[in-house]
């Protein structure tokens, strides 16, 4: 195994310590500080994490069933005691100093903003909504504790795209947050699979074997469909929003997720990035062949191999990754008279490919059908 023990991948309890050091310090503020900190109403239960430096925990706050996470240094950076975490905290929490101005804080959030998501018309909504949570006890200002707090967090990928996207059907709300610990509302089915083989044990298990009980397990198919018609407007809402574009850059089964009324959402939205982002990471870049300019896990541009310098457009759009995905999942098990149309439309998705500018349209078009297709025939049941 990657990590030795358990308690090595599950540090949630140093995780509230450093925390609650802080909070009872009086460097950090949020709305869940008191909660976690002091009258012990928001609890954490089951560990979820799959990295070290990446802590989640299913939880409960006020009797609420909830999703907690926290970024931890990696040990390699210290040596691992409460003090050395106590000691690489302090580096998070050092923005912005003491004497900056509110108007300073706004234009460092502005800023901020502007290299992260790009130049939009809206940012300026964002930074209001940004130093409205920021603004914990409502008193119409910004303390420095909870200014800490908010900048600590927009560091953190997920929770800036959660601020973005926050409007959006299927992002997962937020519901508090302490520090650069945050508590958003349960996603009931954290992966689109049920059965998620862990790397370590991939060799041992036949694709086949789990591909086989991932598809006995699945919803029944109506369901499916269902979540995958959220799925695609998932697509179609980060395609062209309010603060630009974003691209999945790991459209794996481990991020998409789905409730109890099978709407989906998105349990992990760590691999999605801003195109500005993207862009800004690719120009410049050195490479030899495409694979040198990839981002995250499957943002891949083109190599120029006369000047060695990768592109910033990325050729595979969202659609045709989450197509891609979508293959074994939606044809397992559909009705008869809607397989033929239903696997040449994602076969047609799958080799979507190009640039952005120049398939908008044909995105669109075959968006559209595949979810026309599927609401078709769940409409009027009772899975619609």
């Amino acid at each position: 195994m990657h990590y030795s023990s358990y308690s090595e991948l599950c540090r949630g309890h140093v995780c509230q310590m450093v925390i609650c050091d802080h909070y009872k310090r009086g460097i950090i503020s949020g709305s869940s500080c008191k909660s976690l900190c002091e009258e012990s109403t928001l609890k954490l239960q089951r560990c979820l994490s799959s990295s070290p430096t990446h802590q989640v925990y299913s939880g409960v706050w006020k009797e609420k069933s909830v999703i907690i996470k926290c970024g931890i240094e990696d040990n390699s950076r210290g040596d691992g005691s409460p003090d050395s975490l106590v000691r690489q905290e302090m580096t998070l929490f050092d923005k912005p100093t003491r004497g900056t101005s509110m108007d300073e804080f706004r234009q460092m959030l502005h800023n901020f903003l502007k290299a992260n998501l790009g130049e939009h018309p809206s940012l300026g909504a964002l930074v209001g909504l940004v130093i409205n949570l920021a603004d914990v006890n409502k008193d119409g200002k910004v303390s420095l504790a909870e200014a800490k707090s908010v900048w600590a967090l927009l560091q953190v990928n997920e929770f800036l795209l959660m601020m973005a996207l926050q409007e959006k059907e299927h992002t997962p709300k937020l519901l508090g947050f302490c520090g650069d610990l945050y508590v958003t509302e349960l996603v009931g089915h954290s992966a689109l699979y049920r059965l998620e083989v862990p790397s370590y044990l991939q060799p041992l298990v036949p694709i086949a074997l789990s591909t086989t009980l991932n598809q006995w397990l699945a919803p029944a198919w109506p369901r499916r469909a269902r979540i995958t018609i959220g799925l695609l407007e998932f697509v179609e809402e980060i395609f062209h929003g309010s603060y630009g574009s974003f691209l999945m850059c790991d459209a794996s089964p481990r991020h998409v997720g789905y409730n109890g009324k099978y709407d989906c959402k998105m349990a992990d939205l760590r691999s999605v990035a801003s195109e500005t982002a993207v862009r800004s990471y690719l120009k410049g870049r050195q490479c030899e062949t495409n694979s040198d300019c990839t981002y995250g896990k499957d943002c891949t541009a083109t190599c120029d191999k006369l000047v060695k310098q990768c592109n910033t457009e990325v050729v595979q759009p969202n659609l045709a990754k989450v197509c891609r995905l979508l293959q074994d999942y939606l044809l397992f098990g559909s009705p008869p008279d809607l397989r033929v149309d239903l696997e040449k439309q994602l076969r047609t998705c799958v080799t979507l490919s190009g640039l952005a500018s120049q398939i908008e349209v044909h995105h669109s078009l075959v968006l559209n059908n595949l979810k026309t297709l599927l609401w078709k025939k769940i409409s009027n049941t009772k899975y619609s």
